[in-house]
């Protein structure tokens, strides 16, 4: 039986996007979740917490999320699992949004070893999660969810009182809330989830309370 699923965030980037390492308290076997940059910095956490990261999962191929998937990956030798391949022109452009934003450091375009689809399973440790396709924010976004653990990492689909933003290539505002009403929040309120920038919490907070999602769901 695996032991107790546990969470470490490392914000990365100008972006400060939340880099997330998943793994297994008992057997500290883990993932990377979104390496979007300041890879010394993820690695650095990694050991800290004596993980060993067996691969890299990306939600979506923006380059907040994407930008350290390439030499992370090289430097622990490990895969990239993810996201859907409606985001293979993303990671296939990550180093023109690096011109577009300005960005120095190493930023190469992202080949990942597996491509995930809905109904897909990724699996650390014993801790299975489902994959659910969730495009708006970016045609080929993933949301990794934990059934046993209540537990999803819903990266930019969703924010504490906020959803993601529609105005990027390949974005659409009605399609999000389509895949947050539709893939989201049947999957019960008491699920917790982590995001990709700022705090997370629970679905049927944001149920609740979330102005953009009021009257929509």
């Amino acid at each position: 039986m695996p032991g107790q699923l546990q969470a470490v965030i490392v914000p990365v980037t100008p972006f400060q996007q939340n880099c997330t390492i998943l793994f297994d308290d008992d057997s500290k076997t883990g993932v990377v979740v979104d390496p979007g940059g300041d890879v010394d910095r993820i690695v650095e956490a990694a050991e800290s917490h004596d993980v060993t990261i067996t691969a890299i999962w990306l939600t979506h191929g923006h380059i907040d999320h994407a930008a350290g998937a390439m030499d992370l990956a090289e430097r622990l030798e490990i895969p990239i699992v993810g996201p859907h391949e409606d985001d293979r022109p993303l990671l296939n452009g990550l180093e023109d949004q690096a011109r577009m934003f300005g960005l120095g450091g190493p930023v190469r375009n992202v080949v990942p070893d597996r491509w995930l689809a809905e109904g897909d399973t990724v699996e650390v440790s014993g801790h299975v999660f489902e994959v659910l396709h969730c495009p708006g924010h970016a045609p080929g976004h993933v949301v990794f969810f934990n059934r046993q653990a209540r537990f999803a990492h819903v990266g930019d689909v969703l924010f504490s009182g906020s959803v993601g933003r529609t105005d990027l290539p390949g974005g659409d505002h009605d399609t999000l809330i389509a895949s947050i009403r539709d893939k989201l929040m049947p999957l019960g309120d008491d699920v917790g989830f982590i995001c990709g920038h700022g705090p997370g919490g629970r679905l049927g907070e944001e149920r609740r309370t979330n102005p953009f999602l009021a009257g929509r769901i």
